[in-house]
């Protein structure tokens, strides 16, 4: 309903500003937006003048009278001057009456504005050679979340993981494999195959550094990022005794990832994989050269000129002739397209990347490829631990396993300080809690914002928290528990207190809150607002007695639970933050 409000206010203003310009024989034509005031006492929408200030000759406030004038609201509304705003205030008993009856129906919340889309969504993008880290988990929680959000504004959405098996860093894992390793596997060591390949890709960086630094070495040995290079030849001439060792070692990592996705709640329509597409990425720059499209260098690399866009020369194919990320994305983005015909794209991946997906995005075009114009970077700041940037290279990064298994430990032990809940409960319980953590915190800030993870923070059960919104959850479902209520019934004109009329209005902001978040690609909006209403349901339920107020009042304020419940539920669904009913 608010969101009509907004919509009929809107038009009014706008309709009154006209009419004022056209008196004062001004021809142009001006937009005013609605904002929400800062405190409540200031209502609910307000429209600014001083933007017309000048133009009309007229100061703010006599702007917002004369606009005044010209407007008439409907019962239980009020509009006022403020200070050059014209502050509009709904009637919360409306809102509350349209919610009992829609707020119940499946679809509420959803809304059209994505209707006919078809979006991909490419999220994940792991590397065979170690484990997801942190960083993934932002990157998870991102991609599931927008997926999910553009699907409740009507969009048909595809979600893809382009899964990174082959190239130098690869090989790293495999060249230090075959020289450190004593027959050991994921199996007869009991360790997670995705572990165990990681292991070695740092053990690499380590045997490269001690051989840089060794004392008289002979530089006619070649270092091991050499022999890296020469393995990734070897892989791309299809030696056999190399491929052999790429598929066992990519099988292990493949079989650890997919036990963490399971585990967080992390799924694919589709998956693609770089080792099948990064000739097809050859192929068309080696299309693009024979076209003049792009240019061969004196050392034998094919490269773009990237000058249009304000950038350097881009290599596309090495002097050897082996294949680079971006020669991959290529290939990969052409088969996408010709896979499943979207209306855009969404590549989430860090900010680090910006540079990379504008020069893929441009070399796109220079192929003659129209879609390239549907293509979207979404990009995303980095998680940070307090004493440093993580490096996968040097075994210093937190992996997704092992945070889990940590927030897990940290919540059981609060569980089973202060719940009192069997060893079964506990762990179930524990194991939710540290996923709501670990998605709410990195969801709660925008994007394009760089993060410090504190894994304590994270887990407090109160202020801006998953635990904090997952034990709002299961205090309501007691609630209702306790009353036996399951269902909305009718009251007889029930009057709502303050903070009944400010839970309520924030309630019916839910639709609107999801819209906006699809339309920003931006998962904080939903956050930002299940902590706000959460914050209103707690001040609430302290101040006003539920279950013993008075039958009618008492039916209202269930009513109200109910739809609150409802909310944090689809609201935690679209976050994947799991959803308690007891805690």
């Amino acid at each position: 309903m608010i969101s009509e409000l907004k919509k009929k206010y809107t038009d009014a203003v706008n309709e009154a500003v006209l009419k004022i310009s056209r008196q004062n024989a001004i021809d142009d034509v001006f937009v005013i937006e609605g904002e929400k005031p800062p405190k409540k006492e200031m209502g609910d929408l307000a429209f600014p003048f001083f933007s017309l200030s000048k133009v009309f000759r007229m100061s703010p406030n006599a702007i917002a009278q004369k606009v005044k004038d010209a407007l008439s609201v409907d019962e239980g509304e009020r509009c006022e001057v403020m200070g050059g705003y014209v502050n509009f205030f709904y009637n919360k008993q409306a809102i509350y009456d349209s919610l009992i009856k829609t707020a119940m129906n499946s679809d509420w919340g959803k809304n059209e504005s994505l209707k006919g889309e078809r979006i991909m969504v490419e999220f994940s993008c792991p590397n065979t050679n170690k484990p997801l880290h942190l960083g993934h988990m932002r990157n998870d929680a991102l991609g599931e979340s927008i997926a999910s959000l553009l699907k409740e504004s009507g969009a048909e959405v595809q979600k893809v993981n382009l899964v990174n098996d082959r190239g130098v860093h690869i090989c790293k894992s495999m060249l230090a494999y075959e020289k450190f390793n004593t027959g050991d596997t994921p199996t007869n060591t009991g360790i997670k195959g995705d572990h165990f390949v990681g292991n070695y890709y740092v053990k690499f960086n380590a045997w490269q550094t001690e051989e840089q630094n060794k004392p008289n070495r002979n530089e006619n040995e070649p270092l091991p990022d050499r022999l890296a290079q020469e393995l990734l030849e070897k892989w791309e001439m299809g030696d056999k005794k190399t491929i052999e060792l790429w598929e066992r070692m990519r099988s292990w990592v493949l079989d650890g990832l997919e036990e963490t996705y399971k585990r967080t709640l992390v799924s694919f329509d589709r998956y693609y994989y770089e080792s099948q597409l990064y000739k097809r990425g050859k192929d068309e720059v080696l299309k693009g050269l024979e076209k003049g499209v792009f240019y061969k260098s004196d050392d034998g690399a094919v490269k773009a000129d990237l000058s249009p866009i304000g950038a350097d020369e881009k290599v596309l194919l090495r002097k050897d002739g082996t294949s680079i990320y971006i020669t991959q994305d290529i290939g990969t983005a052409i088969q996408r397209h010709n896979d499943w015909n979207y209306t855009s794209c969404i590549y989430v991946v860090g900010n680090e990347q910006i540079y990379h997906f504008k020069a893929l995005f441009y070399i796109l075009s220079l192929l003659g490829f129209d879609w390239s114009k549907k293509l979207y970077h979404l990009s995303y700041g980095m998680v940070n631990l307090p004493d440093g940037r993580m490096k996968s290279r040097e075994g210093t990064v937190v992996d997704a396993d092992n945070l889990l298994d940590e927030l897990r430990a940290m919540s059981l032990s609060v569980i089973k300080q202060e719940r009192g809940h069997s060893e079964q409960e506990a762990n179930d319980i524990a194991e939710k809690v540290a996923l709501g953590a670990l998605n709410y915190f990195l969801l709660s800030p925008t994007p394009s914002r760089d993060m410090i993870f504190d894994s304590k923070k994270s887990l407090e059960f109160q202020g801006n928290t998953g635990p904090y919104l997952q034990y709002m959850g299961a205090r309501v479902s007691g609630i209702l528990r306790s009353a036996g209520s399951k269902e909305i019934k009718n009251t007889n004109n029930v009057s709502l207190n303050e903070n009944e009329q400010t839970l309520v209005a924030l309630l019916d902001e839910y639709p609107e809150i999801v819209e906006k978040a699809a339309k920003e690609k931006n998962p904080s909006i939903l956050a930002t607002y299940l902590y706000d209403i959460s914050s209103s349901f707690s001040k609430w339920y302290h101040d006003d007695n539920i279950l013993n107020a008075a039958e009618d009042v008492k039916t209202m304020r269930l009513n109200i639970c109910i739809i609150f419940k409802k909310v944090l539920e689809k609201g935690f669904n679209i976050l994947h933050i799991p959803f308690l009913e007891k805690m």
